[in-house]
């Protein structure tokens, strides 16, 4: 490719050293492995000719549907109307959300390029319905295109990707509300510094995580963004939520810096959605575009096969309360509004805090009082009878001491009986233990802090079975198996070759006890069957310290339910 063919639309004026063309002028790789390094330590960041000529390579490489359409499809289509409408008020389709096409040291008309390109693809994906981030796709691909052609064939490919298990851009709503709710949940497992400073900020979290992908695809300057889109293109989607995690960390350690660490006053959302945006566009006066990938790839994430199965998830938890095409957003703060909202162990604020702890695919329910001693009585059956055919729930407990503690727990109770007679543990990944008071702090799976602990998909046929240690629990307690046929809830432990069965003991119940989080010298919680007594201390599956005084007295305990709003 000749110089003049892939700088047609660069302003070169404004692209500073990255005008300057050094190092390596060639790449001779064929091997994906061999592209995923090399695009990681930069081999052609420093040469425009040849990113043009690696892209060119990695999209001419993706496995696409029959028919895509080609360069010569758009010639025939727009034929003379490249020369005659040069105007960039050539209104964007509405799949695109209101998201304009970003400058990224292009010419002035090649903005209007862009919409015609856009403009052509969207009569040629009739299927497109939600697409945020093609404005901002199409500009970064114009830069290393010979003309508007090319890159019309070149966005072409990647929404025609049909590669199994491989995406690259959301078309849907669905798609992409599901990925803001995955997002949610990855940054409250993997980034919970940065998560804690939004929830304390924000008076609507999800409003600011529906952000997440402009933040990569959109508010990045073009230096940090073309790194990022070396490695896209060869390991797919999973980059941008690596990128826009490492994002957030930046953030907060800059609030953290101009704020001395005080504690800030809960904002609009709208003001904190502007911060960040104004923070990742200033992003490169303190964050080179190699320390941001060298963040983003020091984040220990879950494989990508559970972040799939964590979209799926949020994608059917959407389909189920009809929410697949776009509508306004509603905040979940209202889901606790202080007028409906009554416990006699937490406050409002408290059951906000605890509310930004769980699942993503929850937010849009609201709590719903299962069962309380003061009303129902210190009765474990009724315990069950009332919570049975509602899951997740959440358990709260308040101590003689004044001592607050409970559990966010993943499974319907009525799964216990599946064990028999036997005292048997099941649940998920997504369960944990908490504490309020005297201070607040959540204990999660110890296989997300350590993902070591879960070396590889386990083979099918292998049995799940798993004897505790813990303190008054039964020497002979069973993790029955799921039915083969349910969608597995994610971080579901059938999905890990666990290196310790204890790591996966979550709940357990049967006439005479509750016990949450098993394997070690004790379980994380232990209560007895009049309700009264219980024990908590460290276990293996949370890796937690005492919930409270190990031995405590049982002053009131509520068991939560989450309502479905949209069903209403």
């Amino acid at each position: 490719m000749a110089e003049e063919d892939y700088g047609t639309f660069v302003d070169w004026n404004l692209m500073g050293d990255l005008a300057k063309s050094s190092g390596p002028t060639k790449v001779d790789c064929k091997e994906l492995k061999e592209f995923k390094q090399m695009a990681r330590q930069g081999n052609w960041a420093k040469n425009h000719k040849l990113r043009a000529q690696v892209y060119q390579q990695l999209i001419k490489s993706i496995p696409c549907r029959t028919v895509t359409p080609d360069a010569e499809v758009y010639r025939d289509i727009v034929g003379e109307a490249a020369t005659k409408k040069l105007s960039s008020h050539i209104p964007l389709p509405e799949f695109v959300d209101g998201n304009p096409v970003p400058r990224y040291c292009l010419k002035a008309d090649a903005v209007a390029s862009a919409h015609r390109i856009i403009n052509c693809i969207a009569g040629q994906f009739p299927d497109i319905s939600h697409c945020p981030s093609l404005p901002a796709i199409t500009s970064l691909l114009l830069h290393f295109s010979k003309d508007e052609a090319q890159c019309f064939e070149h966005v072409s490919r990647m929404l025609a990707c049909n590669e199994p298990g491989k995406r690259l851009l959301d078309q849907t709503f669905l798609a992409y509300e599901s990925s803001c709710m995955t997002f949610g949940d990855l940054a409250n497992k993997y980034c919970t510094a940065a998560h804690k400073l939004i929830v304390a900020t924000a008076q609507d979290v999800l409003e600011v995580y529906a952000d997440w992908q402009r933040w990569v695809l959109g508010d990045l300057p073009f230096s940090h963004m073309v790194r990022v889109l070396d490695v896209y293109l060869v390991e797919g989607y999973k980059v941008l939520y690596r990128v826009a995690i490492a994002l957030l960390k930046f953030y907060r350690k800059h609030k953290m810096g101009s704020q001395g660490g005080q504690n800030q006053q809960q904002q609009d959302s709208g003001k904190i959605r502007a911060d960040i945006q104004a923070f990742v566009k200033g992003i490169g006066s303190t964050v080179t575009p190699d320390k941001l990938l060298e963040k983003s790839f020091s984040i220990r994430l879950i494989n990508r096969k559970e972040i799939t199965l964590l979209q799926l998830t949020n994608e059917k938890s959407l389909q189920q309360k009809g929410i697949t095409v776009k509508q306004k957003r509603r905040n979940v703060q209202l889901a606790l509004n202080p007028d409906t909202f009554s416990s006699e162990i937490v406050s409002t604020k408290e059951m906000r805090d605890i509310w930004s702890w769980i699942p993503e695919r929850f937010a849009l329910c609201q709590p719903e009082l299962l069962f309380t001693t003061s009303t129902h009585g210190c009765s474990l059956n009724r315990f069950y009878s009332h919570c049975e055919g509602h899951e997740p729930t959440l358990l709260l407990i308040r101590t003689t001491d004044g001592d607050v503690c409970g559990a966010f727990l993943s499974s319907d109770w009525e799964e216990r009986k599946r064990g028999g007679n036997k005292l048997s543990y099941f649940g998920t990944g997504e369960c944990f233990v908490f504490r309020l008071k005297p201070e607040m702090e959540r204990y999660e799976w110890v296989v997300i802090r350590h993902p070591e602990l879960a070396s590889a998909i386990r083979p099918e046929g292998q049995e799940d079975s798993a004897a505790s240690e813990g303190q008054n629990a039964d020497e002979s307690l069973q993790q029955p198996d799921k039915p083969p046929g349910d969608l597995s809830p994610f971080l579901a432990a059938r999905h890990f070759n666990l290196n310790s069965k204890n790591t996966s003991m979550f709940m357990a119940g049967n006439f005479d006890s509750i016990i949450v989080g098993g394997g070690g010298d004790s379980n994380a919680l232990y209560i007895d069957a009049e309700l009264n007594h219980g024990h908590t201390g460290r276990c293996t599956t949370f890796d937690n310290p005492p919930l409270c005084k190990e031995s405590f007295q049982i002053s009131l305990l509520e068991a939560w339910g989450f309502q479905d709003t949209m069903a209403q």
